[in-house]
């Protein structure tokens, strides 16, 4: 980009609706907030109801007059999943924007889903799986009504360059590795938002599916989870830290809105910050993919597992309801 990109170039969004997973805090608290002054209403899709209750009342505190409303999603559970689509389907409302922001960082100890699946593969790749196969129509509608393409935002990490997907595990049930298993999932991630990419552009759908990371920001996911005092007290320190040296939420929301709003944003693109290693700054470009993000064949088997674990099938031409 020939200038830097700032949140107020983001265009008016007066008539646009958004939904953000996990925007009860850090990254997607930002990315609301900024959005809803542009006009945009907007979803907290949140797990846990008090805390988005304070998120909402904290939002209308920063910027009053806003549209913002709380949903309860709980993408590590797929009943949760389907209940939440199904109630957003049923008020026949446009859906323009949809940022796969939440996400679960490196637990030391395996969890699991209500559905069984290791936490951080059943929430950051399958719950978004499923959500967005079942919002899709709604995002076609939305497009084809205003002439405008709506977007799929999927937040990914530089973690993912580290993250192998292993086939033979992918539930980390046999040997469980923390930061493994998050790598893992990021790189699926950007995977499947490359693969939905080439699958809507096949079908000539009014649907854009771009990806973004926040580079290294002080968010939630580094300070919360079950963890031993020392190492909470670490990752408190280690937050903190963050807080001085890289980026804050709200820069390392930049990526996430120029990916959402950005006239420049182009299908399947993948963005992030451009300061040292792409771990922090406020100008936002291009970001580096790893190869093996660009696997097709990879990608077309674990479209496949996802579409299998979840039960749920992408609609096979554009506008028609999930299977």
């Amino acid at each position: 980009m020939s200038e830097k990109w700032k949140a107020a170039d983001i265009p008016s969004l007066a008539g646009k609706r958004v939904i953000i997973t996990g925007a009860n805090s850090g990254i997607g608290y930002h990315a609301a907030l900024k959005l809803a002054r542009k006009g945009a209403q907007v979803v907290l899709a949140c797990r846990d109801h008090q805390r988005g209750e304070d998120a909402l009342a904290r939002l209308h505190a920063d910027s009053p007059g806003t549209h913002v409303e709380l949903a309860i999603l709980d993408l590590a559970s797929l009943s949760s999943v389907r209940d939440f689509a199904k109630k957003e389907l049923a008020q026949h409302r446009p859906l323009h924007i949809l940022i796969n922001n939440a996400g679960v960082m490196a637990p030391p100890r395996r969890l699991q889903t209500a559905d069984g699946f290791e936490l951080q593969f059943g929430t950051n790749v399958l719950g978004h799986f499923a959500l967005t196969a079942l919002l899709i129509s709604a995002l076609e509608h939305a497009a084809a009504e205003s002439d405008q393409k709506s977007r799929i935002v999927t937040i990914a990490s530089i973690a993912h360059k580290r993250g192998r997907l292993n086939f033979d595990d992918l539930q980390s049930t046999k040997i469980y590795s923390p930061m493994k298993a998050y790598q893992q999932s990021k790189l699926a991630n950007l995977i499947l938002a490359f693969e939905l990419d080439r699958r809507l552009r096949a079908a000539n759908s009014r649907v854009m599916s771009v990806a973004a990371h926040p580079g290294v920001a002080n968010t939630n996911l580094f300070q919360v989870g079950d963890h031993s005092p020392f190492e909470k007290a670490v990752r408190n320190l280690f937050g903190h830290a963050i807080g001085i040296f890289l980026n804050s939420d709200s820069e390392g929301a930049l990526p996430t809105l120029y990916a959402a709003t950005a006239p420049g944003a182009e299908h399947g693109g993948y963005y992030g910050p451009q300061g040292f290693q792409e771990m922090r700054g406020d100008e936002v470009d291009r970001a580096i993919v790893a190869p093996q993000a660009r696997d097709a064949s990879t990608a077309t088997r674990l479209w496949q597992i996802c579409e299998d674990l979840t039960g749920t099938k992408f609609p096979s031409s554009p506008g028609s309801a999930p299977h």
